[in-house]
């Protein structure tokens, strides 16, 4: 009887690990098939055109025209091409102006507010211009910056007529113009950033630099600042990837004009391949703009991860 149970046992063991390994095979595989259509969605809207981005750089591909592979004849044009070095500048400016003015109005409307009572009221209204589009915003903007718009007509009915300025059909005032209708949408982003950093600071920290007779701006740069570090990086890293690819405002407002001196990457790499329908170079400046918005994307998150280990 013994025997027979024994034998019994060591049949059944093979089986039941077979049946494991059956059940572990198909519960493997499980996710993978789920998964599929996601990755094909992928594969196709977002890797393959990246791909054929890649490789129509590479190539002399204009309008109708049989497609030629030439190699870096693109990239040598790019650097020699004076609209792109216009463009390089007007993205210094737009990086410039989106390093100090959302990042500094958001910061100072984000610490005013923390801590009041009706704080979350306020965080609303000054979030309220990030709904908009930048269609939207840039046409809300041509009404102010036009030669017959609310800043020139209020300037006149002050008697200050000597300070009025076709604002959007000159270089540099037409991109000081849009950095200024980029900010009044953002600031209202980065404001939510700094807060949410804001309220992480340990309340024991700000205490104590009170009790110690730090005055506001003191206990500001001393206590707050530093404990800001990771959020610094986020809304830096936010605020330059959404500077280097603007677009929408651009064409709303100037569309890159007048004689293309106010183009960005983005409104370059559009003219260049709908309208001038060259879109091999117009890939080429699709990989530049790639390459600075992931170099940018990547250094902040590199400080971000540096600074939430300190």
């Amino acid at each position: 009887m013994a025997t027979r149970l024994n034998n019994k046992n060591v049949q059944s063991g093979p089986a039941r690990n077979k049946s494991k390994k059956s059940r572990f095979k198909q519960g493997a595989f499980s996710p993978y098939f789920f998964l599929t259509p996601a990755l094909i969605v992928v594969m196709i809207m977002l890797v393959y055109p990246v791909l054929r981005t890649f490789y129509l750089s590479f190539t002399d591909a204009e309008g109708l025209a049989p497609i030629s592979f030439i190699g870096l004849d693109n990239y040598m044009k790019l650097a020699n091409d004076p609209v792109i070095s216009r463009t390089m500048v007007n993205v210094f400016l737009w990086t410039a102006g989106s390093l100090t003015l959302p990042v500094i109005i958001g910061l100072f409307i984000a610490v005013m507010v923390n801590g009041l009572r009706f704080s979350a009221t306020y965080r609303t209204i000054f979030l309220f211009s990030y709904i908009f589009s930048g269609v939207a915003i840039g046409s809300l903007y041509i009404n102010i910056w036009e030669s017959k718009g609310i800043l020139n007509q209020t300037l006149t009915s002050f008697g200050l007529e000597e300070f009025t300025r076709t604002w959007l059909l000159m270089w540099p005032q037409n991109t000081f113009a849009m950095i200024i209708a980029t900010t009044w949408q953002i600031t209202g982003l980065v404001m939510v950033l700094y807060t949410v950093g804001l309220q992480n600071i340990p309340q024991s920290t700000v205490e104590a630099g009170t009790l110690d007779g730090a005055g506001p701006w003191r206990l500001f740069r001393s206590v707050i600042w530093p404990q800001l570090k990771y959020i610094n990086a986020v809304v830096i890293g936010t605020t330059l990837a959404n500077s280097l690819r603007t677009f929408d405002v651009v064409w709303t407002m100037t569309q890159g004009g007048p004689a293309r001196t106010s183009e960005t990457l983005a409104v370059t790499m559009y003219r260049e391949t709908f309208l001038i329908n060259r879109p091999g170079y117009g890939a080429t400046i699709a990989v530049l703009l790639t390459v600075l918005v992931l170099s940018v994307s990547l250094l902040a998150l590199q400080r971000g991860f540096k600074a939430e280990k300190e």
